[in-house]
């Protein structure tokens, strides 16, 4: 059995739901105005958490699974924007790097995306992303893999999008990633963030979201816990 500790982080409560409700042993921990739930998965011990939007939010959640619960592997899955054309709607893509599109400092000289003793792109955790593509051919599901741009504001204006694609060469946008990225890096923690694409630039004004959702988030729960499944280091 692996003595691992697995923390799996959802940007919604819809996200975690379908996973929380196949974990054994479940406890609830109501820690820095956020609930905690701790259990098993197929013996492996888990920590499942939503973060809640934004990278505020999201970096307290990605800290306090690691600081308070002992976590030292960190999963994340949840929707994202489409930038890349590759992308359509229902599409699945992991982070292979992650950078902040509203960070600017580009007044002091400096690119966009970087601040002093940062990084513009933090990578992702190499063999949890080659898991991610094994699980991926088992289910028969096209898996891409690509930059995610993270900032504080939902981007639903083309000319945001080209510009975001042209400075960080970004597949998909979010709100929450690249600031768990940076919490797990300076931590030393292994970490992978898998988005389903939930709108692109020419989105369709019949689409449903909440309907969307319910679905993409049993597929994306299904897919994690088969990960916490294979992971054995």
């Amino acid at each position: 059995m692996s003595n691992r500790k697995i923390a799996i982080m959802g940007a919604m409560p819809e996200e975690i739901e379908p996973i929380i409700s196949k974990l054994k042993d479940l406890k609830e921990t109501s820690y820095a105005a956020n609930t905690y739930y701790e259990g098993t998965y197929n013996g492996k011990e888990v920590v499942v958490a939503y973060s809640k939007i934004g990278k505020v939010f999201a970096t307290l959640t990605a800290t306090s699974l690691i600081a308070k619960f002992g976590c030292d592997t960190l999963l994340f899955s949840g929707v994202a924007g489409a930038i890349s054309p590759e992308l359509n709607i229902g599409d699945l893509i992991i982070a292979d790097g992650l950078c902040q599109h509203d960070l600017d400092i580009t007044a002091f000289g400096h690119p966009y995306g970087y601040v002093p003793e940062g990084e513009v792109c933090i990578p992702t955790d190499v063999y949890l992303r080659n898991i991610a593509k094994e699980v991926a051919k088992e289910k028969g599901l096209k898996l891409l893999e690509g930059i995610i741009a993270t900032g504080d504001q939902f981007v639903a204006n083309t000319e945001r999008k080209d510009w975001i694609s042209e400075t960080f060469k970004a597949h998909a946008l979010e709100m929450e990633g690249a600031s768990v990225a940076v919490v797990c890096s300076s931590l030393d923690i292994p970490f992978f963030i898998l988005r389903a694409i939930s709108d692109s630039a020419d989105m369709d004004a019949s689409f449903n979201f909440d309907t969307f959702l319910e679905s993409s988030a049993k597929i994306s729960a299904d897919f994690i816990l088969s990960m916490v499944d294979a992971i054995d280091r």
